[in-house]
């Protein structure tokens, strides 16, 4: 579970439906703004757990109104249509404390050149680490939980308790309302999506691809099984909760949003895949599984 900081960049031979590079394995979106919701509030609820936010780079110039469409050639699959007038970069934080309430959003967004956060840290959850530099979360005080088991290291019951108050306060987000003010942004995310390196890719296309990944995210024990993961070296780690890794390969090897649905215990988990699956059926349908039932 050790996610190392820095800054994140397309790889120049990923596909848009390549996925997560697992050859270290063994060693969390808007798609409304209801992602930014769940996406704000579990990475906020688990930020220091990982290291702390590295200095908020400056804002890049403002972003032109213009209309929420991919690169020419790019094949979009999700297309987000026009809805209302586009948010000025200026605009955004007032329209992001409308959502979330001006104090939540204060309290844990970094506003600050918000869509390319947005647009990197959606991407990384599909992906092996999350780094928190580019996270749009303020990292909360604490860290991960760990107690002794019989057979070794588990996950602490206490952290489904720490993650459960913030969990039910991003099931409140209105899904229509999030997906409005989504669309509203897009021209914004868009932008900053490309300019992270990933060229002619539709961010909305990724954000769904996203969802779906977490909405996969398999059952886990209550209390799952960890093990320290060992560093060379005579100088003593300052912060050994920083390497502990699920003993089970195959959870070792989800991706890193998968992994926080992992560590906030199993209630968390499904309120957060509830609060998912609405924010999919607002931005591109209901998932694949819940369509196929209702037939």
């Amino acid at each position: 579970m050790h996610d190392p900081d820095g800054e994140l960049r397309a790889d120049p031979g990923d596909a848009p439906n390549r996925p997560p590079d697992r050859t270290v394995a063994t060693l969390l979106a808007l798609s409304g703004l209801v992602l930014t919701g769940v996406i704000a509030y579990w990475l906020w609820s688990t930020g220091a757990e990982q290291q702390a936010l590295a200095p908020q780079p400056q804002p890049g110039p403002p972003v032109p109104d213009a209309p929420a469409v991919a690169a020419p050639g790019a094949v979009v699959r999700y297309p987000v249509p026009a809805s209302g007038k586009p948010v000025d970069a200026q605009d955004l934080p007032a329209a992001l404390a409308g959502l979330l309430g001006a104090r939540a959003a204060a309290t844990f967004l970094q506003a600050g050149d918000f869509p390319r956060r947005f647009a990197a840290t959606v991407d990384s959850l599909a992906r092996e680490h999350s780094p928190p530099s580019v996270w749009p979360v303020l990292a909360t005080p604490g860290r991960f939980l760990v107690q002794e088991g019989p057979e070794g290291p588990v996950v602490a019951a206490e952290n489904s308790e720490r993650y459960a108050p913030l969990v039910l306060l991003a099931s409140t987000v209105d899904a229509p309302s999030a997906a409005g003010l989504y669309r509203r942004m897009y021209p914004l995310l868009q932008k900053a999506y490309a300019e992270l390196g990933f060229g002619q890719r539709h961010l909305n296309d990724r954000v769904v691809e996203v969802i779906d990944l977490l909405l996969a995210t398999p059952e886990a024990p209550e209390a799952p099984r960890l093990q320290l993961l060992a560093v060379r070296g005579t100088v003593p780690s300052q912060q050994p909760w920083l390497r502990y890794q699920f003993q089970d390969p195959a959870l070792e090897a989800l991706s890193a949003g998968q992994k926080v649905l992992v560590r906030v215990g199993p209630v968390n988990r499904q309120r957060l895949k509830s609060k998912l699956a609405e924010l999919r059926t607002q931005l591109a349908g209901p998932p694949a599984s819940a369509a196929s039932a209702a037939r």
